[in-house]
C-alpha cells in the first residue's frame, strides 16, 4: 500500500473545529510537522477537507 507524507503548512487557528478535528486525526498538532500516513480513502477525505492547510507528497 502506498503512504503519503502530509505537512502542515498553515496554522488551524480561526479554523472549525471540524479542521481540528481532522488534523488532530492525522498527527498533526504544530505547523511545519510532516507525518507519513497509508493512502486510504478516510485519510484522503481528511486532506481533502483541510486541503488548504497543508501539503500533500505521494
Amino acid at each position: 500500500m502506498s503512504e503519503l507524507k502530509v505537512t502542515l503548512v498553515k496554522s488551524s487557528i480561526g479554523q472549525s473545529e471540524k479542521m481540528k478535528g481532522c488534523l488532530l486525526g492525522m498527527g498533526l498538532t504544530k505547523r511545519e510537522k510532516t507525518v507519513v500516513l497509508k493512502d486510504t480513502p478516510e485519510i484522503r477525505g481528511m486532506i481533502n477537507k483541510v486541503a488548504h492547510l497543508v501539503r500533500v507528497e505521494e
